[in-house]
């Protein structure tokens, strides 16, 4: 464990001091909600997985917490810690409060039982030195109106709706599309609680920057049954030639192929608008392969999930292989010694949902050597093994295990977290 100042502690933070938590979030994110926000938007914590970094006088100058996820990976889950709400205030920075926290946050979560720690960065040069390697891009798309797309059998059948986002009437149905949309894809991490669900769907006037009232798009087939949402606002703007309104998506997913093309037909094409951008996209999703003309589109692709590796036999064990494999992986990780030796990876029988691994320590002359990092940029199959080694972050020690062993972490379904946890 880092040491941290004389005087200073790692403590639990109850709900009673959430006032002190967010001074100090607020501090490090410079920002401060309005009270009316404050009342609209649900409290998101898990207190009894909240922390912080306290003074010798009481007060907190550091603060993270965490959520109790099932994280998606190939063929299956793991329990997961995902890591949120890490902040320390700027006039406490480089006196390692940061460090003491993500110590005390893999010991918190290895006695949970949780063998893998996720989160989504809002600086991505911070967690790559505590082992986390990021495992998923996401792409941002700007669209113009009227992008044509390609034709999908039974989206004519389909029928759009549009109304004004209303969490009590539609945070379960985002809830369920979300769920199943996001069926076998790795790193699709669903919103575990009321409050993350119910936040998704939240419109405080002081999140509109001027545009309409979040809307909601939804999809149905012929029962009525919903096939595909998306959250959205305008926002009216005019130029000299005429009307030039944005369209910004927080969030579209379709549970089918036909429900993607409905709805995007129909998000694409809307009256007055110019331009419509959305991020959280995977990048093999419906929409970058329905456009007709993709160089119309303005792409960025973006980092998505970190995931850090905290107890590896458990966490390669959890997730499923795409080929078989056997290998000796020599695993570096410079804050959890445990992980930091030789492993076996031996994938066994197809269970139908891939190829199952026994994970063992091993006294064998290693074939590959990475660091916990690479290891978990890889987890999710997003990542190429090879990729790293031709990047110098894997060095292939036996010929064609690197080969062998990239293909086995592949998998067919990119990872994607749709939102920011």
């Amino acid at each position: 464990m880092t040491p941290l100042p004389d005087g200073y502690r790692v403590v639990a933070v109850p709900r009673e001091r959430k006032p002190e938590l967010l001074a100090v979030d607020h501090l490090a994110f410079a920002y401060e909600p309005d009270a009316a926000t404050s009342e609209i938007v649900p409290d998101q914590l898990e207190w009894d997985r909240t922390v912080a970094v306290e003074r010798p006088d009481g007060t907190l100058a550091a603060v993270h917490a965490s959520y109790d996820f099932d994280l998606p990976v190939p063929g299956g889950e793991v329990a997961c810690a995902g890591l949120t709400w890490v902040g320390v205030r700027p006039d406490e920075r480089r006196r390692g409060l940061l460090t003491a926290m993500m110590d005390a946050h893999f010991t918190r979560s290895l006695e949970r039982g949780e063998p893998v720690s996720a989160l989504t960065a809002a600086e991505m040069a911070i967690y790559g030195r505590f082992g986390y390697g990021c495992a998923s891009d996401d792409v941002r798309l700007k669209v113009p109106r009227g992008a044509r797309l390609r034709d999908v059998p039974g989206s004519d059948a389909l029928t759009v709706r549009i109304a004004t986002a209303d969490p009590d009437e539609h945070t379960e149905l985002v809830h369920a599309l979300h769920t199943a949309a996001g069926a076998g894809r790795p790193g699709w991490v669903l919103r575990s609680s009321d409050a993350l669900r119910r936040g998704r769907v939240v419109d405080p006037p002081a999140w509109r920057d001027g545009g309409e009232p979040l809307r909601i798009v939804t999809v149905h087939d012929e029962a009525g049954e919903p096939r595909a949402y998306a959250l959205l606002r305008r926002k009216e703007t005019w130029a000299e030639t005429g009307a030039r309104y944005p369209v910004m998506v927080r969030e579209a997913v379709a549970a089918d192929a036909a429900a993607a093309h409905r709805l995007w037909s129909f998000v694409l094409d809307m009256d007055l608008t110019h331009e419509v951008s959305v991020r959280g996209l995977a990048p093999d999703d419906a929409l970058l392969s329905l456009l007709l003309d993709s160089r119309s589109a303005v792409p960025q692709i973006g980092d998505n999930v970190w995931v850090r590796l905290l107890d590896v036999p458990r966490a390669l064990t959890a997730r499923r292989y795409a080929a078989p494999v056997d290998v000796v992986l020599k695993v570096t990780d410079d804050r959890l010694p445990a992980n930091a030796r030789r492993w076996r990876l031996t994938t066994g029988e197809a269970d139908g949902a891939g190829l199952a691994a026994e994970v063992t320590p091993s006294d064998d002359e290693p074939d590959l050597r990475l660091d916990v990092r690479e290891l978990g940029g890889a987890y999710l199959g997003g990542r190429s093994l090879a990729a790293y080694a031709r990047a110098g972050l894997v060095t292939e020690l036996t010929p064609g295990a690197l080969l062998r062993t990239a293909t086995a972490f592949s998998w067919p379904l990119a990872p994607v977290c749709s939102w920011v946890f």
